[in-house]
Order: structure tokens, then C-alpha cells, then sequence
């Protein structure tokens, strides 16, 4: 007879060299074959829903909530949760795709030893790969996520925009937009090319699919641009250029910015955008990234303004956390017009630094207290892009607790 561990080496190396072949739904098969053989019982995957309020199972069982869950406290905190339930040990694992939460892995069993929880943390670390993966040609998981149709102008520039969160232990860009299936014309960018965080923020004018295709005509010439190696300048110049070209008379605001990971430098372009906002020591320093405003993009022309943009500087201290956000952030409104305001959403940044939250969840929080306050309508889109600067590692520039 084959012994236990060697049957479940041999079983782990067939399910990693099988799932190229495999469906989206029959990976999960294979995988509950190999948790058989270590002793594990019933293993499931929760995937987050668009807006990060519920966990979608894969395999039956209800959706759980993100908020008031155990299954919502590992992804909420980003860390493991063992609970003890019905004569068995109940496990739920963070399932993500690099530094961006996915949702939840649950598994089962009589006893975890420590290899065998070793082994859990992998196979969540596998699937998380296997479902980026496979989810970039298959609308299986994207149906999971999703509780309602989306807008057609939605649909164009959701398939624009990358993870959530991304990032490396010395910093992180992450992101939250809404209304989750009725975007406009707001988007978000960002990518990671050796020690450099470029990112940027997108406001299209309007509410309509001439809005939703101005703000993907100007994504994706600014990842062509960056992807040829262009610098802020020139990447904001041929942004113009197709906007110029391609869609004349439509226009949208916009931040262009790199964060340097070794030496903190960030720089920018802003183009008739909220002015960056700087967090630093637990405290909002106003005005510190404010700088003369220029015109929009898709504008010089009309406006016979043939000048290249400036590109602004500053350094940054670690532990520094900068905020980019749209208009409909601090512009969202109750039913007796009182204003979301910058205040408050600073505020609600600073109070989560503090509690040394994640910024992902943070993000979380504070578009559904935008939601909230506006009683879940909303007239314009609200996105809110929060980057972090921590070349020592996340836990050395935490904000003490007062």
C-alpha cells in the first residue's frame, strides 16, 4: 500500500500538472480528490461578488456575508480562521490572485496537524492561480461574482480594468468603484514594472456609453504609452492624441502617477482633476499635493493649447499614504443634500490607518459608507484609488494608536 503522504505528493504534482486541461468547475473535483487522500473533508470556494458585500460559493451551500461571517473575517482580515463545529475542524483560507482578495477557501476535517495545514495554505495559494487563470477566458467564475446584469457601457470598461489591488511588500495601489454595474465613466489603472508603481484615475464626462468608450479610448493609450516606455509627459501627450483623433468633443479628467519603490519619489500629471490628497502620520496634510490646475484631456486642441503638461514632484516619506479619487466621492449626497465631503472621507482613511486595517478592506468600507449615505444611488460614479509607501515592509509604518 502506498503511504498517505507519498499518495498525496503523487495526487498534488497530478492535480498541478491536470488543470491545464481541466474546466473551471472540474479543477474543483480534482481537488477534492487529493484532499481526500490527506484526511481533509469537504473543500469549497467563496468568490467575492462585484460590490465585496457577499461570498458566492462555487459548489453549493448559501452566500455568506462579508461583514458578520467567519468566512468574512479571513477576507476581510486577509488572514485564516479555525473555527470548531459538529465533531469537525471548519477552516477558511484567503483566496487571492497576488496582493488582490478573490474571496474565501473553506475546508474541513477531523484534525489539522501542521503539515497538513501547510498543505491547505498551498492549495489555496494553487487555486487562487488556477482561477486567475482560467477566468480570463471563461465567464463561469465572472458569473458567480455577479448579481445582476451590468450596463453595456459597463461591461466595455470593466474588461479594461485590472485587479483591485496590487502590490509588493514595500507598496500598494489599490481600488473600489461604484455603482458596480452602472459605471459611467469613471477607471482606474495600475501596474508594477521593476521598482516603479505607475497608476492612474479616469473621469470621463457624461453618463452614457460615449463616456464609458472616452475613458477606455484613454486607458488604453495610456498602457500603450507606459507599456513603450513613455514617461508621464509623453504618455499624457498621446493620450491627448487619441482622444484627439478617436473621439473628438469628448473630454475626461484624469491623474497620471508613478510612485518609485526604492526611493519614494512620486510625480504625477494632473488634468483638471481632484487634486491628490496626502496622508502622513496619521494626519491629512492639505493642500501638500495641490498644484495648478490644467485643462482636461481631449482639450488642448479646442483650446489651440499646444504646451506639454508638467509633470509635478514630491518625495515621500514611509508610511506615506496618498489618496486619488473622483469628484463623485466627496460630491455624494443624502436625501437632505448634505455632502459625503472631503472631510469625512479623509477622515474615514485616517481612522482605519490608525486600526492598522488593510487598505483593500479599508477601500471596502468606505465605498459602502458612501453607498450608505446616499441610500444607495448613485448620480455620478465614485472611485477612490489609496496607495501606500512602505519600503521596510507594511508593519514597520504602522500609525500608532492613540
Amino acid at each position: 500500500m502506498v503511504p498517505a503522504d507519498t499518495q498525496g505528493e503523487y495526487l498534488f504534482s497530478e492535480l498541478i500538472r491536470s488543470v491545464h486541461d481541466r474546466g473551471p468547475m472540474e479543477v474543483l473535483e480534482a481537488v477534492e480528490a487529493y484532499a481526500s487522500v490527506i484526511g481533509l473533508g469537504r473543500v469549497n470556494v467563496y468568490l467575492v461578488d462585484l460590490q465585496q458585500r457577499m461570498l458566492v460559493p462555487l459548489t453549493g451551500g448559501q452566500p455568506l456575508e462579508v461583514d458578520g461571517t467567519i468566512a468574512g473575517s479571513a477576507y476581510r482580515s486577509e488572514t485564516l480562521r479555525l473555527v470548531e463545529g459538529d465533531g469537525l475542524l471548519e477552516l477558511w483560507l484567503p483566496l487571492r490572485d497576488g496582493a488582490d482578495r478573490m474571496g474565501v477557501v473553506y475546508v474541513s476535517a477531523a484534525h489539522l496537524d501542521e503539515p497538513t495545514l501547510r498543505r491547505c495554505q498551498t492549495l489555496a495559494s494553487l487555486l487562487g492561480l488556477v482561477i486567475t487563470s482560467k477566468r480570463a477566458y471563461s465567464d463561469t467564475y465572472v458569473r458567480h461574482t455577479r448579481a445582476r446584469p451590468v450596463h453595456l457601457r459597463t461591461e466595455m470598461l470593466r474588461a479594461f480594468l485590472p485587479p483591485r489591488t496590487l502590490g509588493t511588500p514595500r507598496g500598494v495601489s489599490t481600488a473600489v468603484l461604484e455603482p458596480a454595474y452602472e459605471l459611467g465613466g469613471d477607471a482606474f489603472d495600475h501596474s508594477i514594472t521593476k521598482d516603479v508603481l505607475h497608476v492612474a484615475i479616469l473621469d470621463a464626462m457624461g453618463h452614457d456609453l460615449a463616456s464609458g468608450l472616452t475613458a477606455s479610448v484613454a486607458m488604453a493609450g495610456a498602457r500603450s504609452a507606459r507599456r513603450n516606455g513613455a514617461g508621464l509627459r509623453d504618455l499624457t501627450a498621446e493620450v491627448e492624441e487619441a482622444l484627439s483623433s478617436w473621439l473628438p468633443e469628448h473630454f475626461c479628467t484624469g491623474v497620471f502617477a508613478t510612485l518609485n519603490l526604492g526611493s519614494g519619489l512620486f510625480s504625477w500629471v494632473n488634468c483638471a482633476h481632484p487634486a491628490p490628497l496626502l496622508i502622513r502620520g496619521g494626519r491629512l496634510s492639505p493642500g501638500a499635493l495641490e498644484r495648478v490646475p490644467e485643462l482636461p484631456l481631449g482639450m488642448a486642441e479646442v483650446d489651440g493649447h499646444t504646451g506639454a503638461r508638467t509633470v509635478h514632484e514630491a518625495r515621500l516619506e514611509p508610511g506615506d499614504r496618498i489618496l486619488l479619487y473622483t469628484d463623485g466621492v466627496t460630491e455624494a449626497h443624502d436625501g437632505e443634500g448634505r455632502m459625503f465631503g472631503l472631510e469625512g472621507f479623509a477622515d474615514f482613511i485616517i481612522r482605519a490607518t490608525s486600526a492598522e486595517e488593510p487598505a483593500p478592506e479599508t477601500l471596502r468600507r468606505l465605498i459602502h459608507s458612501i453607498h450608505d449615505h446616499q441610500h444607495g444611488s448613485f448620480s455620478d460614479d465614485a472611485t477612490i484609488m489609496l496607495l501606500e509607501w512602505t519600503p521596510d515592509g507594511p508593519a514597520a509604518h504602522r500609525a500608532p494608536r492613540e
